[in-house]
């Protein structure tokens, strides 16, 4: 006796497509926004004198800016594509997510950006900086990144189960020609003039 599939199998590629539609899209606008905020603080100290400094995600590291912005076109790439090219373009998303987490978890704990901003207030070669913290955006950025990840995987998982932009427009394109109606003989250069020789209107 023939079992009957699952019932809502059939809708577990169109729950992944929606998550990794949120999730990619949340992502990338998390690294974005994540890039834009304070990571580090810091007293930058020369000559007797003190002042505050700050470094920002994008100061610290434009690769996750970067990556986020690959992984929102190739997001956007995966339903452009089918087949291999659809394997490649979600391995780049993935890949890029995979990257925004490495490169928020080197900047969680760096000083270059602090000691270059310090030497550019206090207009010296170099300044020291003391005092030292980070906050926690460098982590909230980390997060953006796997919300990359977990859209690169699902679309590696179920792409090729997704409906392809392409074949939809193909489909439509089709139909409309089917619907236009052919050209006849009255349609052709010579029989408009001779129409107009006659005084009638073509039209």
């Amino acid at each position: 006796m023939k079992r009957d599939p699952t019932p809502g199998s059939s809708s577990a590629p169109r729950r992944a497509l929606a998550g990794a539609l949120l999730s990619g899209a949340a992502g990338a606008a998390v690294v974005l926004i994540a890039a834009g905020q304070t990571w580090g603080e810091g007293e930058a100290s020369a000559a007797g004198a003190e002042l505050p400094v700050t470094a920002s995600g994008s100061a610290v590291s434009g690769l996750p800016s970067a990556l986020a912005l690959v992984g929102l076109a190739a997001l956007v790439a995966v339903f452009a594509v089918r087949r291999t090219g659809r394997t490649v373009v979600s391995s780049v998303l993935a890949l890029s997510g995979a990257g925004s987490i490495g490169a928020a978890l080197l900047g969680a704990g760096d000083t270059e950006a602090l000691e270059r901003n310090a030497a550019e207030v206090m207009g010296l070669s170099e300044a020291a900086v003391s005092s030292v913290s980070h906050t926690g955006w460098p982590w909230v950025s980390a997060l953006g990144g796997l919300l990359l990840l977990c859209a690169g995987l699902l679309a590696l998982s179920y792409g090729r189960q997704w409906p392809a932009m392409s074949a939809r427009y193909e489909r439509a394109g089709r139909r409309a020609d089917r619907r236009r109606p052919a050209a006849t003989d009255s349609d052709r250069p010579e029989d408009i003039w001779r129409a107009l020789d006659r005084g009638e209107d073509p039209t």
